[in-house]
């Protein structure tokens, strides 16, 4: 009997937690592990298509998305800051076991990769809505055709923050 109340105390302290978390105007979720990851495929990102370019960390990012193909999007990501590269970060969405996986890795401006040659930051699905796709930790937001935001929580030492990233459109002839 001790044992369920303990679950049922958890489970409020969780709801009433991510509830509070709403109310502060969060927009990441955390993945968790028993509830597991909902059925997805790239359908429900297939407007992240294309190229977009906004402002953070104090200078221009970009990323580029391919269409859907062989189960998996692709992306690329750079930071520039007063006219030089930062770094970079190579990107997928795959299809992976009926739901998405979002996956990357980050490249110095030399390409010298920051994880181990095996190693990569995974993101596991945590919910899709109309217009958000809840990665663990880290968000994609469909405003409208030609914007999306992006959440994702960066981890500093004991301190985390949540960081927005406001992209627009590049149209063909505009870069």
């Amino acid at each position: 009997m001790e044992y369920r109340v303990r679950i049922i105390i958890a489970a409020l302290c969780l709801f009433s937690s991510l509830a509070f978390a709403q109310e502060n105007g969060s927009n990441t979720m955390t993945y968790s592990e028993p509830d597991g990851s909902p059925k997805a495929d790239l359908s429900v990102v297939s407007w992240l298509e294309g190229h977009w370019k906004g402002e953070a960390f104090g200078g221009i990012v970009e990323e580029i998305w391919t269409p859907a193909l062989g189960g998996s999007m692709m992306g690329a990501f750079k930071l520039v800051v007063n006219d030089k590269v930062e770094f970079y970060e190579m990107e997928t969405i795959m299809e992976i076991d009926e739901t998405l996986v979002l996956r990357l890795k980050h490249f110095g401006n030399d390409l010298k990769g920051w994880e181990e040659k095996d190693v990569t930051v995974d993101f596991k699905l945590v919910k899709v809505t109309d217009s958000k796709i809840y990665f663990d930790d880290f968000t994609l937001e469909w405003i409208s055709a030609n914007e999306i935001n992006m959440y994702v929580v960066i981890q500093d030492g004991e301190t985390a923050s949540e960081e927005k990233f406001n992209y627009h459109r590049v149209k063909k002839g505009t870069e």
